[in-house]
């Protein structure tokens, strides 16, 4: 059953969560239920390990850019990888289940990027595993392991290497490189993809800490196809803690030509590098990126709230790609991976005043895939580039054909032009805007001044469109489409300026004659048929911000109090009141700022993580696009950021009264910090 919350109910569900102390970078639990359990995501851009409730096991894990055509709507979708991480431990010959436990704990470290499991084997053990993504080894993971002992006991382990279902052909190998100083065991497995499209390949290795003497002698078995391991067996005094780690690495034909060596290649690297070198490497990677941070005082729950959203931005990005998160990011197969405007509205900007290094790879995704978007363009009748509405490695529309948003959802094509122009207008990166930045917008330009219908002054008519309030299908002049047509055509109109070269002067003709409509009541009207019906989620209140069509304070109030009053309790997304909180804060409305704020995400959270599911009592986390929008909702309202021509500036917000203090640290190319008191 879908729930639905009223402010005050939230408040009490969390407790009044901002008078308690929370930890601002760790997320622990006790309440460990298996039936009611949503796994949290260690990731490093490129591969995404989900929790599991069971001790030593790993829920997912999932590549960056790794699709193949299998079960949902006969397009591409999001793989599984070999989960190369899970554990089996026995202890004197009885293999440890969750039922054995005692005082299971699980922790989420935000600022190391870690996952612990700790817990009790009754009165012979206590016994803590911590796993990483590592951040600056992009296919690479590890697994890190204590056992205390209380009594003596015989210690067996297993690391096991299991397929995916949906992956065939698995080929399994164990291979062992002798040198004088170190004896490499690799644990590998193959696979190809559902349609033999892709390889996809897994190696691991145990790791040995020299303080424990000579290594244990390891053996690999086959229990069947799809599963086989390797093993040591150890002694263990009491009172002693025994430590080793399992570092593995994942990659696919997508990624490397020749995958299954690669695997193993940079298994044995990560191994020869050592456990206390790669953890170093990993955790400085992560302190650099924490530089660009958000720090909220007087609220304790919001600010390991927000931690935690930006934790799973930075986790589901890497720097120096041109991959794109969807909107379940690397938490699982969520959407099938696909990238939408989700990307470009609501996860690229955050990412781009916090990280615009990380935010390139963004809009490189789209530079690189901008043929396939002419040649859709081209089908449809159109010029210039007609973006896809789901995009996954090639470019091409992967909407399954059910959905009505692949063929009509337009304004994607308007949001990657205005993604564009807003990264030059952060970077002042000229070099990049004439070389990559202007031939998408030109592109995009083409497209809208092909698409509208001139139908005399002041009605060159967008027809037959998805809004971006999506409940509104195959309707005339949507607010939000048409407004950011208007928006793209005058940003590369000024692009050309920049770099010396000619617009074609329609386009400002073009953009100055899309219509946008109006209520006898001066509220901006959706669409042309639009007669006060609920809606999914923002669209025309998008016209306030991002972008500046509906500047006057008066009119933004108008719409935001029209609007926000036809979204119901349920089944919409948290962005919705994102953008409200934001332009409320803008307007000096600080505590239905900060109630919209909470509202936006807080019905949202599933146990025992707080992790974002899509909607209200909704179960499909972690929903990156929400998390993106509520940190707009901080940097852009509470904070007063604003994206300009010239940079990144600050305008006028208003704090909520719970807040004493926000400091935004790091931001931008000039790693500028602005605070609000």
């Amino acid at each position: 059953m879908k729930k639905s919350f009223s402010f005050s109910a939230i408040l009490f569900i969390i407790g009044l969560g901002y008078t308690n102390a929370q930890d601002p970078w760790k997320i622990t639990t006790s309440s460990i239920n298996p039936a009611n359990y949503y796994g949290i995501t260690a990731a490093n851009g490129m591969i995404g390990i989900v929790s599991s409730p069971e001790p030593f096991k790993v829920k997912d894990v999932v590549l960056a850019g790794a699709y193949d055509q299998y079960g949902r709507g006969r397009v591409s979708n999001f793989l599984h990888s070999f989960n190369l991480l899970n554990m089996q431990i026995a202890i004197d010959g009885r293999n440890i289940v969750a039922a054995d436990v005692q005082n299971m704990k699980q922790e989420l470290d935000m600022q190391k990027a870690s996952f612990t499991g700790s817990f009790d084997y009754g009165d012979k053990a206590t016994i803590q595993y911590t796993y990483y993504a590592l951040r600056h080894l992009p296919f690479t993971v590890l697994m890190d392991v204590k056992i205390t002992a209380k009594k003596d006991f015989n210690l067996n382990t297993s690391s096991v290497m299991e397929a995916p279902d949906a992956l065939k052909d698995v080929q399994n190998y164990y291979n062992e490189i002798d040198r004088p100083h170190v004896n490499i065991g690799l644990l590998t497995s193959s696979a190809k993809s559902p349609t033999g499209k892709l390889l996809i390949c897994a190696s691991n290795s145990f790791l040995f800490s020299e303080q424990h003497g000579e290594e244990p002698r390891v053996i690999h078995e086959m229990w069947d196809n799809n599963m086989h391991l390797m093993k040591f067996s150890k002694k263990i005094k009491a009172g002693t803690t025994y430590s080793y780690a399992i570092v593995g690495s994942s990659i696919t034909s997508a990624h490397h030509d020749d995958p299954l060596n690669e695997a193993e290649r940079l298994t044995i690297f990560a191994k020869l590098e050592g456990r206390d070198r790669l953890l170093s490497f990993h955790q400085n990677a992560w302190k650099e990126l924490w530089k660009s941070d958000i720090k909220i005082e007087g609220d304790d729950q919001s600010q390991q709230d927000i931690h935690s959203m930006l934790y799973h931005l930075y986790s589901f990005v890497r720097e120096g790609t041109d991959f794109s998160p969807s909107p379940m990011g690397l938490s699982g197969l969520g959407y099938n991976g696909h990238v939408f405007w989700d990307t470009e509205l609501w996860m690229y900007p955050a990412l781009l005043v916090l990280q615009p290094k990380m935010a390139k790879s963004l809009v490189e995704y789209r530079f690189n895939r901008l043929e396939a978007a002419k040649k859709n363009a081209f089908s449809h009748g159109y010029k210039g580039a007609m973006f896809p509405w789901e995009s996954a490695a090639s470019g091409v529309e992967e909407t399954p054909v059910w959905a009505l948003s692949g063929p009509f959802e337009h304004h994607i094509t308007a949001c990657v032009g205005i993604a564009a122009w807003n990264y030059y207008c952060v970077t002042q990166d000229k070099d990049w805007l004439k070389e990559k930045g202007w031939p998408v917008l030109k592109a995009v330009a083409e497209f809208w001044a092909s698409r509208v219908e001139r139908n005399g002054p002041g009605k060159y008519d967008i027809k037959n469109v998805v809004a971006a309030d999506e409940w509104a299908e195959n309707v005339d002049n949507n607010a939000w489409t048409n407004a950011a047509a208007k928006a793209v055509l005058n940003y590369a109109t000024e692009a050309a300026k920049i770099i010396g070269t000619t617009a074609d002067m329609d386009w400002l003709t073009v953009a100055q004659n899309i219509p946008i409509l109006k209520m006898e009541n001066g509220v901006t009207k959706e669409h042309a048929t639009y007669k006060g019906e609920g809606i999914k989620q923002a669209d025309v209140n998008l016209l306030s911000y991002p972008l500046k069509e509906v500047v006057d304070p008066k009119d933004v109030l108008k719409d935001l109090e029209y609007y926000e009053k036809r979204i119901p309790n349920e089944g919409t997304p948290a962005m919705t009141q994102a953008i409200f909180s934001l332009l409320y804060a803008r307007l000096g409305e600080g505590e239905k700022a900060y109630r919209l704020f909470k509202e936006a995400y807080m019905p949202n959270l599933n146990p025992p993580f707080r992790v974002i599911a899509e909607t209200k009592g909704g179960t499909n986390p972690y929903f990156a696009t929400g998390a993106g929008g509520i940190i707009q909702s901080v940097l852009m309202g509470f904070g007063g950021l604003e994206i300009t021509p010239k940079g990144i500036v600050q305008i006028k917000s208003t704090l909520p009264k719970q807040w004493k203090k926000l400091t935004i640290s790091n931001i931008g190319v000039l790693n500028k910090t602005f605070v609000v008191e």
